[in-house]
Parts: structure tokens; C-alpha cells; sequence
């Protein structure tokens, strides 16, 4: 990777980066760092102001996202979650790894919802998110262990 960032690995390593990526951690941020910092403008902030922007990986594609506020703040659906629903409104369901950005020198890391609404697609789902430092890189199932999913409702 010819970034200039800090990146730290949390709780998961390269290999298992690329096993459950399929792409290396370079070649997904290369790829994925510009989209996710692009959509990050087209974020609709005006009550806090912090835009923030997510490139997702799925089968294969980057779908972007920016957050959305809302005046009922409950209302408001983040980064994260607006390109995992653009994957899924074009058919995909194969999440391999999440790119999440706010301003520069802000952490990003996915709030409680979003851990769990990524955990539905793929609960060990690689997530880079930015903090103070540089990136961080991790997963889903670091960030919400033994996370509420599909496999919950099964009855043995």
C-alpha cells in the first residue's frame, strides 16, 4: 500500500484480512479509502456536521454511502448502513469488507446499529475505520461478540 496512514490491525491479522476479504488490506483500501472519502461530501449533516463516508465491498463491487440526518434524530441512518442497503437494492448480499471514514483526524468506528445491521450479511466482516491515529482494522465479530443473527432463530 503507498498510503502515507497509519494502519493498525485489531483483533484480526493480514492473512485472515485477505481470507475473509478476498483482497489484501492494500488493494481493498486502495480501492476503497478514495470512494468512501468521496461520498463522505455528499453526506446530509446539518444538525451535528459530522459527514462521514463508508465504501462497502460486495461480490465484488464498491457500493458507497454517506450519512443521513434527520431532524427526528432517531431517524437518521449512518454511512454504513446506507451502502450495505445500496448493495442489497442491487442484489448483493456478499459483504467482504467495510470502509468507514469521517473527518480527517475523527474516529469512525460503527456505532452499536451498525455493528449489528453488517453482522446480519456477515458476521465476521472486515471493517477499516479511521480514528485520531491513522486506520484501524478489524472485524465485525471483534466489535459485537456473540452478536444476535440468522442463526439465533434456529431451534435444535
Amino acid at each position: 500500500m503507498q498510503s502515507k496512514e497509519n494502519v493498525r490491525f485489531e483483533g484480526i491479522t493480514e492473512e485472515e484480512f485477505h481470507k475473509r476479504a478476498g483482497v489484501s488490506s492494500a488493494e481493498f483500501l486502495e480501492r476503497a479509502l478514495p470512494k468512501a472519502r468521496a461520498v463522505r461530501d455528499q453526506a446530509y449533516a446539518p444538525y451535528s456536521g459530522f459527514r462521514v463516508g463508508a465504501a462497502l465491498l460486495a461480490d465484488g463491487e464498491i457500493f458507497c454511502g454517506a450519512n443521513v440526518e434527520n431532524a427526528s434524530y432517531g431517524l437518521a441512518i449512518c454511512a454504513e448502513r446506507s451502502a450495505a442497503t445500496a448493495a442489497v437494492s442491487h442484489g448483493r448480499r456478499g459483504f467482504h469488507a467495510v470502509a468507514i471514514v469521517g473527518a480527517d483526524g475523527l474516529g469512525t468506528a460503527p456505532c452499536g446499529t451498525c455493528r449489528q445491521f453488517l453482522s446480519e450479511f456477515n458476521p465476521v466482516l472486515p471493517v477499516v475505520y479511521a480514528t485520531a491515529e491513522g486506520l484501524t482494522i478489524t472485524a465485525v465479530d471483534q466489535l459485537l461478540p456473540d452478536a444476535f443473527g440468522p442463526a439465533s432463530f434456529s431451534v435444535e
